[in-house]
Order: structure tokens, then sequence, then C-alpha cells
């Protein structure tokens, strides 16, 4: 059996599914052509039995038979055309007519002669080797050839042949129906088949024309609502998503090797003055120098900051968020408050903040807090101030720098879109996209607008609130 499954395993899909097609058909037509075989055997025996119940034998032919049993020299008395007549007495002898085969006397049949039952049917085998169905009745006493000569019993029978006959002919003419139902059957099974799983063909086709080419441009009809419809429509939406996240793959790595060739090429450069230097014996002046070596390690600060943002974007379960805690977020602003405020210690930098619990990842809505808080201090004139509140779940930041152009609105969320007035500026243009990536994951909203009466940015962050924990926790 385990075989025959493996083998059934390695056919094609078609050719399984025309199997199962044919055996179906060939299960059905069995039980349908068992079924009336059986009820037309039972029907045919059934009219049989009735007929037998219901033939009568000519009073003389019965005192014909009697004589002749009897060793008179009676009329001669032929076999009764199609039935065989017989005369049984009490103690079971079989008398016929000459030229007839004589049919066994059963118990039952001699229980009738003997006046224990009214009749007898049952079926037997003729002197001959035929089978005979025997109904067996009493002679009414007092009439006929038995009357005032003791009892008698008279067997009819006709030969069986006469239904199995008809049924051998009814089972060969179901065997070859049935025989040319299952080859149609699986001729059909084959050809629907073959017609069903040809869009699965064309699907396979272009999963295979992927894989070889890398081609994610292909697309495949989908038209109904079928389950055929829904995988191609399956299929469209998959190869257009793999289509987005590789032209996004590579936009990343252009982006990256644009924002990573500038401090590269600068650093390089100044190193290779410091090295000339030691080289040719030619010192440098100590405020060029000085300055020189500012500039590479601002250098280096903006490289570790572009890789350290990468690595954020980069990271596997970047997309998810970590474990999710009620988190006091007016404390974790104050604790990214006193991290501006190291950054521009000339500034001016107020707060405002009524409590508000959320639930998200601390470490990544503390950098997101930062980000913004450090956007701020960027763009923020010497001796600015940054108004910080947190009110309602809504925590504004407000700063008095140039503000951000109107058509720039739309854009500062993008990977590496950094506007034109903050080119010249520290930055790799990621921060802002890290942080409207933590706070939709908290299931927040983030937009920066103009600030109302006067200069600057309005950065908004909304995030829902959540049940303030237990004392202690």
């Amino acid at each position: 059996m385990t075989g025959l499954i493996r083998r059934l395993r390695a056919l094609p899909l078609r050719s399984r599914l025309a199997l199962l097609v044919a055996a179906a058909v060939a299960a059905a037509v069995a039980a349908v052509a068992a079924s009336c075989w059986f009820v037309t055997r039972e029907q045919l025996e059934h009219q049989m039995d009735e007929t037998l119940r219901n033939s009568k034998v000519d009073d003389i032919y019965l005192a014909n038979l009697y004589t002749y049993c009897k060793g008179g020299t009676s009329q001669e008395t032929p076999p009764m055309p199609s039935v065989t007549v017989q005369l049984i007495d009490a103690q079971g002898t079989v008398c016929v007519a000459p030229g007839t085969s004589k049919l066994p006397a059963t118990d039952a049949d001699v229980e009738v002669a003997q006046r224990q039952r009214l009749t007898a049917l049952h079926t037997e085998k003729a002197e001959d080797g035929s089978e005979m169905r025997v109904f067996t009745k009493q002679l009414a006493v007092g009439r006929g050839p038995g009357a005032g000569s003791g009892n008698l019993a008279l067997s009819i029978a006709r030969p069986m042949s006469e239904i199995t006959k008809p049924l051998s002919t009814l089972a060969w003419v179901l065997f070859l129906v049935a025989g040319i139902g299952v080859v149609g059957a699986g001729a059909a099974g084959l050809w629907i088949a073959r017609t069903g799983l040809r869009p699965v063909d064309d699907l396979a086709h272009a999963f295979e024309h992927v894989a070889r080419t890398e081609d994610l441009g292909v697309r495949l009809p989908a038209e109904g609502e079928d389950e055929i419809a829904r995988l191609s429509r399956s299929f469209n939406a998959m190869t257009s998503s793999l289509a987005t996240s590789r032209d996004r793959q590579s936009q990343l790595i252009a982006d990256a090797g644009h924002e990573l060739r500038t401090p590269l090429t600068s650093l390089r450069t100044n190193i290779e003055l410091l090295a000339r230097s030691d080289d040719t014996g030619r010192a440098i002046p100590p405020e060029d120098r000085k300055a020189l070596m500012s500039s590479v390690k601002a250098q280096m600060t903006e490289l570790a900051a572009l890789i350290g943002d990468l690595q954020e974007l980069s990271r596997p379960d970047a997309a998810q968020p970590g474990p999710l805690q009620v988190l006091a977020l007016h404390d974790v602003t104050r604790t990214a408050l006193q991290r501006a405020r190291l950054r521009g210690p000339e500034l001016t930098i107020t707060d405002e903040l009524a409590p508000w619990y959320v639930r998200a990842e601390p470490a990544a809505l503390e950098r997101a807090i930062v980000n913004v808080l450090d956007n701020a201090v960027k763009f923020s004139p010497a001796g600015g101030t940054i108004e910080v509140a947190l009110h309602r779940g809504e925590l504004t930041v407000r700063d008095h720098g140039p503000g951000i152009p109107a058509e720039d609105l739309p854009h500062v969320f993008e990977r590496f879109w950094r506007s034109p007035s903050a080119r010249q500026l520290p930055g790799s243009g990621l921060g802002l996209s890290i942080v409207a990536r933590t706070v939709q994951q908290a299931g927040g909203d983030i937009a920066l607008r103009p600030a109302v009466g006067g200069a600057g940015t309005v950065a908004s962050i909304r995030l829902p609130g959540a049940p303030q924990p237990p004392p202690g926790v």
C-alpha cells in the first residue's frame, strides 16, 4: 500500500487527478451496477415465486399422472411445457411424467404431503443437473386423483435459467457500460485536469522564469474570484513587493554609498595631508594642525553616527518592535532633555510635561525623542530657545530655526533625504526615518509643521495612552 502511494505521488498532478476521477467514477458505477443487478435478481425471483404460487395444473393431467404413478394404463402423460410437475406422497416417494427429470423431495415437501405445513418454496437441482425453483402445495382432500387414496403433495418447478440467463446478460451489459463509463471518465478527467491546471502551469512557469532570470516584472492575469485568480493575485502582489523591496534595497545601498563617500573623502584628504607632512618633514602650523585634527574627529563622529543609523535600519528585527512596556512618557522625555542640553549648552530649553503613560519599547522610544531634540538643537540659532511640551499624549518640540519649506515637508521622513539648507550640517538623513518607524510601531504618529507666529518648526508626536502602572512597578 505504501509503495502504491509513493508511485501515485511520483505521478504528475494531472495524472493523479485523472486516476482519482476514474477511480471515483468506477466505484460509483460499480455500486450502481451491483445495486441494479441485485434489485433485478430480487424482482425476477419474486416474479417467478408469484408465478409458481399462481400456477394451475389441469385436473385431467393430474388424474393421468396419478394413474401413471399407480402403474395404471391411462392415457399417455407427456411433460408439461416450461414446468416440471410431480407428485409426492407422505413417505417422500416422487412420481413424475415420463421423460421428465425428477427432483428430490425435501423434508419440507414431505411435511406438506403429511399435512404438517401448507406450502414449501425452495431451489433444488434435478437429476439432469439443472437448477429448479420448486413450489410445493397440498392437494385438496376429497378432490382430484388423491381423493380417498392417501395424502399427496403437488410440486411445480420452473428452471432457474429463466432468471440466471437474463441476469447474466444484464451483468455483461452493465460491465460493458461500466467499462466505457470508466474509460470515458478517465479521459474526461485528464482533459479537465489539463484544462483546469493550465493556470497552475502558467504560474509554475512564471515562478521558474523569476527564479531563472530574477525578472520581478512578471504579472499573471487574475480574472474572476476563484482560487486560481486568488493565487495569481497573490503571485502578482508577491513579485510587486519583492520588486519594491529590491528597489528600496538598491536605493538604500546607493544612498548609503553617497552619504559615506563625503566623510570618507574628506577624512582621506585630511589623513593624507597629515601623512605627507610627516613624510616630507614639513610641519603643519599648529593652528592648522589643530583645525585639521578637529575636522578628522568631526568626520569620524559623523561616520560613526551614519554607520550606527545604517545598522539600526538593517537589523533583522528592526521591522518588529521589541517587548513593549508601560512607560512614563514624561520621564523618558526628561531623560532625553538632559542629553539634549549637553549637546546645546548655549541654548535655552524649556519644558512643560504633564504625566502621560504609553506602551512602547523603552530604548527605541528614548532614541526617537533624542533624535527629535537633536534636530531642534542642530537647526536652532546660537542663543535660541527650544520649547518642549507634553499635553494629553501629544509631545511637541518647537525650535526657532530657519524652518522647513512647505515643498520639503512630504520628504522629511524619507531615508537619507536632507533639505538643501541642511546638507552642510552633520547628519545622515536617517534620524527622522528611524523616529517615524519607532512611533508607528508604538501605535502613534509624528508630523512636522511650520511654527505659528514666527520662524521655526514644530515636531509633534502623538502616542496612545496606557493604564498607569501600580506604584513600585
